[in-house]
């Protein structure tokens, strides 16, 4: 799981919508920045960032090419068979909101340095993070609920 200082209020304004997250910002920029550094380094190490019960991936997913992925365990399976040894993640920009519940989202566009490649990959990922005790477990940390990439070929 992925920890960092919650502060959230509850808003009037719509019943439906509770619990936001007031540092949403900060969440998602440390998340990303944990996230990437994770991957590039040992990316077989980013387990504890999902759920194995409520996390999902979708990686490059169509009906043409199923790439869609849940639990932490069929996750992490996935990016570790990744036909590359080594990559690096050039963040370009990240965009967060709150979700309910405490939630955030944050959206990535970046640069992909695969193995010794020099042109680089452009790349989209957008995350859904959740409050650990949003699913009934020990509050204070978040895990990746939603993970949706996409390479921006053509």
């Amino acid at each position: 799981f992925f920890s960092v200082r919650i502060h959230s209020h509850a808003t009037m304004a719509t019943p439906a919508v509770s619990n936001i997250c007031a540092n949403f910002e900060e969440v998602g920029q440390a998340f990303a920045q944990h996230y990437y550094q994770q991957f590039d380094s040992d990316r077989s190490q980013l387990g504890p960032l999902y759920n194995e019960t409520h996390s999902m991936l979708n990686f490059e997913h169509s009906t043409s090419r199923p790439g869609q992925f849940k639990g932490s365990q069929s996750i992490v399976e996935k990016l570790v068979s990744l036909p590359f040894q080594r990559v690096q993640h050039q963040v370009v920009t990240i965009d967060t909101q709150p979700t309910p519940n405490g939630g955030v989202l944050v959206f990535v566009c970046g640069n992909l340095l695969i193995d010794s490649e020099t042109q680089p990959q452009k790349f989209a990922q957008t995350f859904q993070l959740m409050p650990t005790d949003a699913v009934g477990l020990p509050a204070g940390s978040y895990f990746i609920f939603n993970d949706v990439f996409r390479l921006n070929v053509g």
